[in-house]
């Protein structure tokens, strides 16, 4: 399935399963879930990227396992608005990876996401080798929320 606008992806997806939140950074895939009410977003292990086929198996077996009705990828925007490389390089591998996975899906604009993050991290005084363990993840799950906290507001 391709890549939805928020109304669409909103009517695609069934109630009662989880959604899956994505970072996708050039080494690693993050990774979270939530919940089945749709509330809250937690990280899962990261993804370590190789090339596409093998990247795109490991995460559709990750969906399938975890039985996820749908997928919000986090979209690098420039703090303008525009699309930069990061973001095509995305929009690219949701082109392909939708080819694979006819799962509904839709981009969230994830700036700053890292950030916010990396400060949270710091702030709970996480080592540097913890942190860049898990940011991507914690990423991830920083977009899985925001996406949440919208779709809870809209009428279903």
């Amino acid at each position: 399935m391709a890549v939805l606008a928020l109304e669409e992806f909103l009517g695609a997806v069934p109630a009662g399963l989880p959604l899956a939140g994505l970072d996708l950074g050039t080494k690693t895939i993050g990774l979270a879930l939530s919940d089945r009410s749709w509330r809250f977003a937690t990280p899962r292990p990261v993804l370590r990227r190789k090339k596409f086929t093998p990247d795109a198996a490991a995460l559709k077996k990750a969906l399938d396992d975890e039985q996820v009705v749908g997928i919000v990828i986090g979209l690098p925007l420039n703090m303008d608005g525009s699309e930069g490389p990061r973001a095509q390089a995305t929009r690219a591998f949701m082109r392909n990876y939708s080819a694979l996975d006819a799962r509904p899906a839709m981009f969230w604009d994830e700036r700053l996401s890292t950030v916010a993050v990396e400060r949270a991290m710091i702030e709970a005084d996480v080592s540097r080798a913890r942190r860049a363990e898990r940011i991507d993840s914690a990423a991830a799950a920083f977009i899985l929320q925001g996406a949440l906290d919208r779709l809870a507001a809209m009428p279903r």
